[in-house]
């Protein structure tokens, strides 16, 4: 009989979808972006936090628009900074980084992550800034430099079948846990290939977080 392999958080990865609290968690900010008169964090005589990460200063200014494209499609959003579609997938670079309430040094730190890979969201854009969301819908705003278009996805269900083949009459290569966090390698309407480690399969698009539901890889 083959041996199927079960891969576990212990792969090399945190043992949660790290998201620890630097400061009293506040509620995030809907997504939008910031403009002048904004009261930043320290408005109220408290000098501003210092990141410990080396991002520039970025004081807020006003917010970019967006210049009317031709050949773009009405239901295709994109970026006002990058043009690039809005909402996209991206991974963290970074094993920490400051998640911050506005787009800048200025503002406080909501949320610290510290994992490295783990797959966000980003949902809008202002100057070097992305606002992001995790599989959870938390978030806030980072610096552009600390996210890494390497795609990645968080499994989601109890315990992922990772199949030689994107059928579900497929052998099973192997099984991975909730919570761990695997390489995307390709992807059709319902099955992504996935790899964690040195091992590699097919799982149902349902049982991932970091990808469209109707997103084909490569494009």
């Amino acid at each position: 009989m083959r041996a199927v392999m079960t891969v576990c958080l212990a792969l090399g990865l945190a043992a949660t979808v790290a998201r620890a609290e630097s400061v009293a968690p506040m509620p995030v900010p809907a997504p939008r972006a910031a403009v002048p008169g904004d009261a930043p964090a320290g408005a109220a005589g408290s000098a501003p936090q210092t990141d410990p990460q080396a991002a520039p200063q970025v004081e807020p200014q006003a917010a970019p628009q967006a210049e009317p494209q031709a050949d773009a499609q009405a239901d295709a959003p994109v970026g006002p900074v990058t043009k690039l579609p809005l909402p996209r997938y991206v991974s963290l670079r970074s094993s920490r980084i400051n998640v911050r309430r506005g787009p800048g040094q200025v503002y406080r730190i909501d949320w610290v992550f510290r994992r490295a890979g783990l797959p966000v969201r980003i949902v809008d854009e202002y100057g070097d800034w992305r606002r992001i969301v995790d599989a959870d819908d938390a978030g806030g705003w980072v610096y552009h430099s600390l996210l890494s278009g390497r795609r990645t996805v968080l499994i989601t269900s109890p315990m992922a079948e990772l199949r030689d083949e994107p059928a579900a009459t497929a052998p099973v290569a192997a099984r991975a846990e909730q919570g761990v966090v695997a390489r995307l390698i390709d992807c059709e309407p319902d099955w992504c290939e996935i790899e964690a480690g040195d091992v590699s399969g097919w799982v149902r698009k349902d049982a991932l977080w970091g990808v469209e539901p109707g997103e084909t890889l490569p494009d």
